[in-house]
């Protein structure tokens, strides 16, 4: 396979996976089959629910299951390994010392790029995963680069959650106007300049334009940075 091919380690969910896939085809400048990006996609969805090992201590679980998705991509010559779900990058450090192969880092990208559009000191409100909120990696990725990061309180997280696991992950029905409430909540009454959409779930959304506006997808940033590090 090609030095430049990427990569994906996906199923984390399912979903997910298919719509970072469709983005990088999306944003690629390609005019024909041969301009794309060459990609070997894993779609591992039994993959231990990242949330639950975090919080249950079981970090083991999950790693072990993951070498060998890094083995395999190993043996099929990626350049680079893009992961589409932001709370297995609490893991990031261990996964990389898996392997030699550069693991693309979403959530420094997604904070570097926020620094870079709206400033040193700007509040930044999040939408994540209980796992993802209370390992507090977008907290010290916020810190190194100076933003101040907004997280939910319990009663707006618990939302969050629920919109996450039994709306979009169960596939009963997304409300998207009650996520913009919640959007709309931390940029008017939090003062929040932008918000992360920090769960590769919420990228399954169509969001208005005038929301949008305000969000920084990190499925989006991870996307821009595998096209970059492939073509």
């Amino acid at each position: 396979m090609e030095k430049n091919s990427l990569g994906v380690i996906g199923g984390m969910g399912p979903k997910a996976t298919s719509v970072f896939f469709d983005k990088v085809i999306d944003y690629t400048d390609a005019d024909k089959d041969q301009d794309h990006i060459n990609m070997v996609i894993l779609n591992h969805a039994t993959l231990p629910d990242r949330t639950k090992v975090i919080l249950n201590g079981e970090e083991t679980q999950f790693l072990d299951e993951i070498k060998s998705d890094i083995n395999l991509l190993e043996s099929a010559g990626v350049a680079n390994i893009a992961i589409p779900c932001n709370t297995s990058h609490y893991f990031y450090d261990q996964m990389q010392t898996l392997t030699t192969i550069p693991i693309i880092n979403m959530v420094d990208e997604t904070v570097r790029y926020i620094a870079e559009t709206f400033g040193i000191n700007s509040k930044v409100g999040i939408l994540a995963t209980n796992g993802t909120i209370r390992t507090r990696i977008y907290e010290r990725a916020c810190n190194n680069h100076q933003l101040n990061l907004h997280v939910p309180d319990d009663q707006l997280q618990n939302q969050i959650m629920g919109i996450i696991y039994n709306d979009i992950k169960s596939g009963t029905g997304v409300n998207i106007t009650v996520i913009e409430e919640i959007i709309n909540h931390l940029i008017s009454k939090e003062a929040c300049d932008c918000v992360i959409l920090a769960c590769t779930e919420f990228s399954v959304v169509s969001l208005s334009e005038q929301v949008n506006k305000y969000c920084v997808d990190a499925m989006n940033i991870l996307v821009q940075e595998s096209i970059r590090r492939s073509v």
